[in-house]
């Protein structure tokens, strides 16, 4: 019970921008505000997908993830914008600023949301909640954006109170209301339960926190597996997951959709030429050298394949990257076959630091 209770003795703040991209652009561009617009990929041809909306977009029922092209049937005026993933980066480098003001102990999910320890801070604020209006307060007034903040003893709880009052959001969920807040929460609102897992459960009965909670934890992990026994935990309000600063870089990459279906070689490599050269300037950008190359295939039909190839040794060589993208590109005869995606990662870093630590997936793997 002794990591039970020092769990409790946490600070833990949450941070959530508010439709980042979308805030980004209609803060950088006066003609977007108060308009429905998609940071994402165009709905014409075979069509991209939403990447973030902004509000005024979602009150039409346009969400993340959704193809561009549903969007548009959504709201026939909504502004489709390509992503400025720059600008996004340097949004996202001054709010980490911000977040060091008060704890170094910053774990950043993605270029907009991180997990913050603030039980010792450094201005001796002692309030997490004083400290999570402060961050708010100067993200609004600094950078003209608003983000949301969900306060509480561990990351599970914090990251989804940051979820309860969105946009421009502070909720606090004590210790003391932890047990009861989770017996209340809808299963669909557990972290790792998706839509597939969601359905499952509810096939058994299982709708609230307060379901699983009647469960065993063997009854739990006979149904989910592992995942089972973060859920036992999870409901009872026991998270003792750390906030990690320095999360390791397990694969760094970039892939591209393209706007038609590929089908021969000659059409193929040109691209990966293009992909190869991404991540060799990721790489480089970022000091890494990986003893792993990966080619990611995605064809018309959505199935997807992965091939790799190990060396001896760390490489992150233009020519290398590109030549063995190519040679496992033709050990999958892909001549004939209708695809949609390429994608290149390197990974197998044996350790090496970063000179830069990467932000998120976005920034690494992004089309």
């Amino acid at each position: 019970m002794e990591n039970e209770e020092n769990n409790k003795q946490r600070k833990i703040i949450h941070i959530d921008m508010d439709a980042f991209y979308a805030s980004v652009e209609q803060r950088d561009n006066p003609e977007y505000r108060g308009k429905a617009i998609v940071v994402g990929g165009s709905p014409e041809g075979r069509g991209g997908v939403v990447a973030t909306a902004s509000y005024e977009a979602r009150k039409f029922g346009i969400r993340s993830a959704m193809p561009s092209k549903r969007a548009q049937q959504l709201c026939p005026d909504v502004i489709f914008i390509r992503p400025r993933f720059d600008a996004y980066k340097e949004s996202s480098r001054k709010i980490r600023e911000i977040f060091s003001r008060y704890t170094d102990l910053i774990e950043p999910l993605s270029l907009d949301e991180a997990f913050l320890d603030v039980t010792e801070d450094k201005q001796q604020i002692g309030s997490a909640i004083e400290i999570a209006r402060l961050i708010k307060q100067a993200i609004k007034e600094e950078l003209q954006l608003t983000a949301s903040a969900g306060v509480s003893i561990n990351k599970f709880v914090a990251k989804i109170a940051s979820d309860l009052n969105k946009p421009d959001g502070l909720t606090f969920i004590g210790p003391s209301s932890i047990e009861e807040f989770m017996e209340k929460l809808p299963v669909e609102k557990f972290f790792g339960v998706g839509r597939v897992t969601a359905d499952k459960m509810k096939k058994m009965g299982l709708h609230t926190g307060a379901d699983l909670k009647k469960l065993s934890e063997n009854d739990l992990r006979q149904h989910f597996g592992k995942a089972g026994g973060f859920y036992y935990k999870i409901v009872r309000g026991i998270d003792n997951r750390e906030v990690q600063p320095h999360r390791e870089t397990k694969s760094l990459g970039a892939e591209d959709t393209f706007a038609y279906d590929l089908t021969t070689i000659e059409e193929m490599n040109p691209e990966l030429d293009k992909i190869a050269k991404t991540v060799h300037e990721r790489l480089q950008k970022y000091g890494l050298k990986g003893r792993t190359i990966t080619l990611k295939i995605k064809y018309s039909d959505f199935r997807q394949i992965t091939r790799n190839q190990s060396f001896p040794y760390p490489v992150n060589a233009l020519d290398i990257i590109t030549e063995t993208a190519k040679q496992l590109l033709v050990a999958t005869y892909p001549e004939d076959k209708k695809i949609r995606l390429l994608g290149i990662s390197l990974s197998n870093f044996n350790e090496i630091i970063p000179t830069e630590k990467p932000n998120n997936q976005l920034s690494l793997f992004d089309e």
